[in-house]
């Protein structure tokens, strides 16, 4: 199946292109999305630990499985004051 990745501006910075679009095996987990991204572009690796996982407008865990043409986003958490 094929799930279209969006990245958010602070990770956008790190790969080759902000949207993506990467093969999985059907029925996979966010959490599997994460680590063919990491096989896929290693610069990524360090900033996805503290990725959050969009689908749908709905912040999803890393064990929800996705569906073909699912679209995810991933942002990086803002702090500051």
């Amino acid at each position: 199946m094929q799930v279209r990745v969006r990245l958010g501006a602070g990770l956008a910075r790190l790969s080759a292109a902000p949207l993506l679009t990467v093969e999985l095996a059907d029925g996979a987990t966010v959490g599997e999305l994460f680590e063919r991204l990491r096989d896929l572009d290693p610069g990524l690796g360090p900033a996805l630990r503290s990725a959050l996982p969009v689908v749908a407008g709905e912040h999803v865990p890393r064990d929800r499985r996705l569906a073909d043409r699912d679209q995810v986003a991933l942002l990086l958490p803002v702090s500051g004051g």
